[in-house]
């Protein structure tokens, strides 16, 4: 299938997508992508650099007639985030991504697609490789570990780079420039619990599944269901109702990710096992009717396994389910500035809860700097009231907009002048490196562009192939003018 995506239009950009996706690459394992770029940079005589962190960078003299033009950073990152539906074998370290074509999208099989930010690396491998598109001369700067941490952008020493102006191709909708994005901070609590023995009859397994799940920057607006949020409202709940004993939770998994699924094995008093089983009959139906518009393929799976006799004390097991019920999620405050825009917000990424050990993944998001933290203090406040030990690291600063950058009007007139209409300029939730690169390069203008990405972060996510052609039309041209 893989030669049916490298002969679609633009076949220079798809055919590097496809090498791309051949080449294992989830975040903070990227050696063997950067190896890959390494040798695709000094297979084409290009002066190719890796620093000291794993940011590739592959430098190309501008074409004839624009030698002397303004140098241009052509900037994306090289790892992707790996999510699969629960029913997929797939191993993201030893795998490269299967891809197929369903009508105008670019699809995988069960898993993320690696169109962020892959479509935007492959878009800049082209240039690199091309023969005959006239371009300023480039830098291209291939980043790593934008999705775990943003650790490449921290890390990239001043002085590298020459460019005026730098592209970002990490966004997802086709007629957006954007100009400005949010900041994070990572907040981990983690803790133990006594395991006390539970010897009732009944054990169940209890499975939240088909969330659509996604970017929980992008798509954090969108009200879609946290499957971490309905497990605990469900035990919660529950544990008001019936002698309720919990072996273990795990939900979610990455903290850029809005968790599609969560597991959780329990134990009920076999005299209790009526009203368990009329419970969750009654609430899987109400919150499968709650979440019909954004999520309707969520679904309540629970079946009895064999006895479990270990589960969590139970004073503390009521504790923990408070605070998980406290921790905020989705939408902190939205901007008074820019219509429509959220300003903070929170992502209840992971709970793991397990042999007597528990830890709670957060990420949250603003661009606001002081309000990003105030919503993180409150979080950590929510976890260390049970004795939690909470750590906030990874804090990136976000990417204040300038309106009126040069860059920024020359690609407005001309996505004018090319689809006759005017692009959406306006910040994004999601975080990109700009805001980070910027305070290394503090003069170096900046701008995010690229093709429509949907569900990115999740097995949903597919690229539109007519938007990539618009996107590269659009691309080539505004190289040309600058």
């Amino acid at each position: 299938m893989s030669n049916d995506i490298k002969n679609l239009e633009p076949q220079l950009l798809w055919s590097s997508f496809a090498d791309l996706n051949a080449v294992p690459r989830p975040s903070k394992k990227e050696e063997r992508v950067i190896a890959f770029m390494k040798n695709f940079g000094e297979e084409l005589g290009l002066e190719t650099y890796v620093d000291s962190t794993g940011n590739v960078i592959i430098k190309k003299q501008g074409t004839k007639g624009k030698e002397n033009n303004t140098i241009v950073v052509l900037q994306g990152h090289l790892d992707m985030v790996h999510q699969k539906n629960a029913d997929t074998e797939f191993n993201f370290n030893e795998q490269g991504i299967d891809m197929f074509i369903e009508e105008d999208w670019v699809k995988a099989r069960g898993t993320t697609l690696g169109a962020d930010n892959g479509i935007g690396v492959a878009a800049i491998m082209a240039i690199l490789k091309s023969t005959d598109i006239p371009h300023p001369p480039i830098e291209a700067l291939f980043t790593i570990d934008e999705e775990t941490g943003m650790t490449g952008a921290l890390e990239l020493k001043g002085g590298l780079l020459k460019g005026k102006i730098l592209l970002n191709l990490d966004t997802e909708d086709d007629d957006e420039l954007t100009i400005g994005c949010a900041g994070g901070i990572d907040i981990t609590a983690k803790g133990s619990y006594e395991i006390e023995s539970y010897p009732n009859e009944k054990s169940y397994q209890i499975s939240i599944i088909g969330l659509n799940g996604g970017h929980s920057g992008m798509d954090i607006h969108k009200g879609l269901g946290n499957a971490n949020k309905i497990m605990n409202r469900l035990l919660y709940t529950l544990n008001k109702k019936i002698d309720l004993g919990i072996h273990s939770i795990d939900g979610g998994s990455l903290r850029n990710a809005i968790p599609r699924e969560s597991f959780a094995f329990i134990t009920v008093g076999s005299h209790e096992e009526p009203e368990f089983k009329s419970f969750i009959k009654s609430f899987s139906q109400e919150i499968i009717k709650e979440y019909s518009t954004t999520d309707p393929d969520l679904e309540f799976v629970w079946k009895e396994v064999e006895p479990i006799e270990n589960v969590m004390q139970k004073d503390f097991q009521h504790q923990l389910l408070r605070s998980i019920y406290a921790c905020p999620n989705g939408i902190y405050r939205m901007s008074p500035d820019v219509d429509g825009l959220v300003q903070t917000s929170n992502n209840l990424a992971r709970v793991l809860v397990k042999d007597g050990e528990y830890e709670v993944l957060c990420l949250t998001r603003s661009s606001v700097d002081s309000e990003k933290m105030d919503e993180a203090e409150a979080i950590k406040s929510t976890f260390e009231l049970i004795g939690a030990k909470v750590t906030m690291d990874g804090s990136y600063p976000g990417w204040a907009p300038n309106p009126n950058a040069q860059i920024t009007k020359i690609m407005s007139e001309l996505y004018e002048e090319m689809f006759q209409e005017k692009p959406h300029v306006n910040a994004c939730h999601a975080g990109l490196e700009c805001g980070i690169l910027g305070t290394n390069y503090p003069d170096m203008e900046m701008i995010s562009f690229g093709p429509n990405i949907r569900g990115a972060h999740s097995p949903d996510e597919k690229c539109q192939i007519s938007s990539v052609q618009k996107f590269w039309k659009f691309y080539l041209e505004t190289l040309n003018r600058i």
